[in-house]
């Protein structure tokens, strides 16, 4: 399971009890672009290790947005990040993830969406946020984006709205990185979304390209393995392109990059809300350049909504992604880590404070249940 450090409301001991051997971690109170030293990473990783568990996947060493646009003091940036994937080596650290999403990270508009059974779950309303967007961020030229339909249904979805339900979805828009308790401003977002103005797919793909050429070497030779995570959601936001989200997204990324270092978390959450995205397939083609996994699924409409479903009631057929990763274990001889991932609030939980998608009890029942499938389709 995913523990944001000392101060995730779910200890390693809960941890623990549910059966995990290994967390992921990251060392959140970093700021992001300075070098992690191997002082602060042995702290962590002893602090781990006394509780009995261990850590070898970083979730994650995050990119800096200079690096992203390519400008500023970026060169000093990428220089510290090698010298952190250096330090992580050495502390026996095996797994580095990381996203090359814009600004923010995931998205979504409710965070505790009421399920039939009273649970929460993540959720993304499309009109809610294009209401966002056009009358509470009031991005400038945002009505470019949408049709003329979206935008007469966005105006009569936000009429409807309360004050009180306004304040909220602005809230929940604008939540911070996982990780973190400091939400974003309207104001922040909007200055950053200016530095992005002239960034495209294609020179966004190209920056990270060239990311990818400066630090890959790096963890090849250090015996690290890089995992990026895929856009969530797989589809523009705020005007902000997005160049992890589909399959031919990730083929690109490992053939243009073809170091083994070079490779990918693979999120059947993420990818599963584009319809396009065939998952069996894509498991058999990326083969041994999938270096982490999150197990998660989704439970979409037409219309573009889609919520964090149960981990095997959702658009996924997590029985048959399993069996292909069993068949990947086999032919490539790796031990792939992998979590559960954005588990419902349940039970207990539904009175505590913990992070959106992360409480203890949740992502437990997540990883009963694939445990259960994977050993039912012979993963041992």
């Amino acid at each position: 399971m995913r523990w944001f450090g000392p101060e995730d409301p779910v200890s390693l001991q809960d941890i623990r009890q549910a059966g995990c051997t290994e967390v992921v971690s990251a060392l959140h109170q970093i700021p992001v672009g300075e070098v992690w030293s191997t002082a602060a990473i042995m702290e962590r990783k002893d602090l781990i290790e006394s509780s009995g568990l261990s850590w070898k996947v970083v979730e994650s060493l995050p990119v800096h947005e200079d690096i992203k646009r390519r400008s500023g003091d970026f060169a000093l940036y990428i220089a510290n990040y090698q010298k952190s994937l250096r330090h992580l080596a050495r502390c026996g650290i095996e797994v580095i993830t990381y996203n090359f999403m814009p600004i923010l990270d995931w998205v979504r508009t409710e965070p505790a969406y009421r399920l039939p059974n009273g649970g929460k779950a993540l959720y993304f309303e499309k009109l809610a946020f294009i209401a966002f967007d056009l009358f509470l961020l009031k991005r400038p030229a945002a009505e470019l984006d949408y049709t003329p339909t979206l935008i007469a249904q966005a105006t009569t979805y936000f009429a409807g709205l309360t004050t009180k339900e306004k304040e909220a979805l602005y809230a929940n828009v604008l939540l911070g990185l996982p990780g973190s308790d400091e939400a974003f401003t309207a104001e922040q977002v909007l200055a950053a979304l200016q530095t992005y103005k002239s960034i495209d797919a294609d020179r966004l793909r190209k920056h990270l390209v060239a990311f990818l050429g400066e630090v890959a070497p790096v963890a090849e030779e250090c015996g690290l393995k890089l995992a990026i995570h895929p856009d969530d959601p797989p589809f523009p936001v705020l005007g902000l392109a997005r160049i992890v989200s589909t399959a031919s997204d990730l083929q690109y990324i490992i053939e243009t990059v073809p170091l083994k270092a070079n490779g990918i978390c693979f999120c059947t959450g993420s990818l599963s809300v584009r319809k396009e995205n065939e998952l069996v397939s894509m498991i058999e083609y990326l083969g041994d350049r999938i270096h982490f996994l999150h197990l998660r699924n989704t439970k979409s409409d037409a219309f573009g909504n889609f919520y964090e479903a149960d981990h095997l009631a959702g658009d996924v057929d997590m029985v048959a992604i399993v069996r292909a990763l069993v068949k990947l274990a086999e032919r490539t001889g790796q031990d792939l880590p992998m979590r559960p991932d954005h588990g419902h609030q349940l039970l207990d939980d539904l009175h505590k404070k913990t992070y959106p998608g992360y409480s203890a009890i949740g992502r437990l029942k997540g990883l009963g249940e694939l445990r259960g499938v994977w050993m039912g389709v012979g993963g041992g």
